[in-house]
């Protein structure tokens, strides 16, 4: 789960950390009513979308006057902007963060992600704040420090001084920058993130430590126990699609081919997926059922393949292991039949009375076209979809 900068910022400000001053607004009054509640001479207005690279798509300006916040406001809320991470199509803006404007003397970044090789936060750094850190990582890469936390420890006074040192904060903030590190990292533990990232974290004219930028995901798994981020997804940002699969724990992501897959296993789904692709098809999205492939179920995934226009076909490759593969065929016919399918479908069933299962999709006098094995599903999809 993502949240908006403005969400970011007031965790990070729960846990100590200094950001400026802002407001999140919905309409262009509610801009010009915020810079003149901050004060000042200079704002800073910025779209609000679950997406980096905002800056480079136009869709954060700085303002010097409150005509100027108006016309800002104006041109980006309700822009569709687009960014390297939006992919063409864009994103719709909808909400704005009107900002104070900051004295930058020096950018930097901070980040934390979950290493699974160490099993611990890593936390990353460095001194070129304010580029996309994928380059930092191509081109310089001795640029960027590593800290992999101790969980009984945190991140300690030593560790954080250091990490300051090595990515050019002057030695009167360092202190401030480990205390920033260390709070950022309690924050990232005690809200189940899976990342956090500061881009840029700002050295002001009186070296001073501020996050000027604040991206924050979440770990699905966790967030039953963090009910106030819960409250913080903004569904407009969600893939309407993904939001009417998670209500009946389906696990959907859309993807750009013509073969829907309904599939039990996230990891029998990425190998289906693999093998339409080497067989030279292209997955229309990737879809988990889990291990209870009910009725219900498999009638709504088919209703949010079929809503997809692209969809020429549907692949169902079933491993009846718990849920037996007659119970599993049942359900697929009933779904069929509920939803009056317009495209044809291939199912693969094995496991657990295959057979019996094989049976009544034979019996269901319903166009269903059976594979054997892996290959041969992938195959009679492809031909399926391309009307063959």
């Amino acid at each position: 789960m993502n949240i908006h900068e403005y969400q970011g910022k007031e965790i990070l400000r729960k846990y100590g950390v200094t950001t400026p001053r802002g407001v999140p607004c919905f309409s262009v009054d509610e801009a010009v009513k915020a810079a003149e509640s901050l004060g000042g001479k200079v704002w800073v207005v910025k779209a609000q979308i679950h997406a980096g690279g905002r800056g480079k798509g136009g869709g954060v300006k700085v303002a010097k006057s409150i005509d100027e916040v108006k016309k800002f406001a104006s041109e980006i809320l309700g822009m569709t902007l687009v960014t390297h991470q939006t992919g063409p199509e864009g994103r719709l803006v909808k909400r704005l963060l009107v900002e104070e404007g900051a004295d930058i003397k020096k950018e930097l970044y901070v980040g934390m992600v979950v290493d699974r090789g160490t099993q611990r936060v890593c936390l990353m750094a460095s001194s070129e704040g304010g580029m996309n850190i994928e380059d930092v990582a191509h081109d310089t890469p001795e640029l960027i420090h590593k800290v992999f936390v101790n969980p009984d420890t945190g991140l300690t006074d030593a560790e954080g001084e250091d990490v300051a040192r090595k990515i050019g904060v002057p030695e009167v903030a360092v202190k401030d920058a480990c205390k920033f590190m260390q709070s950022l990292y309690k924050a990232f533990d005690e809200t189940d993130a899976s990342l956090a990232e500061i881009n840029p974290l700002i050295l002001t004219g009186d070296d001073k430590v501020i996050a000027l930028d604040a991206k924050f995901n979440f770990d699905s798994n966790g967030l039953y126990r963090q009910p106030a981020i819960v409250a913080m997804r903004d569904l407009d940002e969600e893939d309407p699609d993904e939001i009417a699969a998670s209500k009946f724990d389906l696990t959907y992501i859309a993807l750009d081919g013509n073969i829907g897959c309904m599939v039990n296993g996230a990891g029998l789904a990425m190998a289906t997926m693999d093998t339409i692709k080497l067989f030279g098809g292209a997955p229309a999205n990737f879809l988990d059922v889990g291990g209870g492939a009910t009725t219900e179920k498999v009638t709504e995934a088919f209703k949010i393949m079929l809503a997809n226009p692209k969809v020429k076909c549907i692949l169902v490759n079933i491993f009846g292991g718990i849920m037996k593969c007659d119970i599993i065929a049942n359900g697929i016919v009933e779904a069929a039949r509920q939803v009056e399918l317009t495209v044809p479908l291939v199912v693969r069933l094995e496991g657990t009375n295959v057979d019996k299962g094989k049976e009544i999709l034979a019996k269901s006098g319903l166009p269903i076209i059976s594979a054997d094995g892996m290959s041969d599903a992938a195959q009679k999809a492809i031909n399926a979809a391309k009307g063959q």
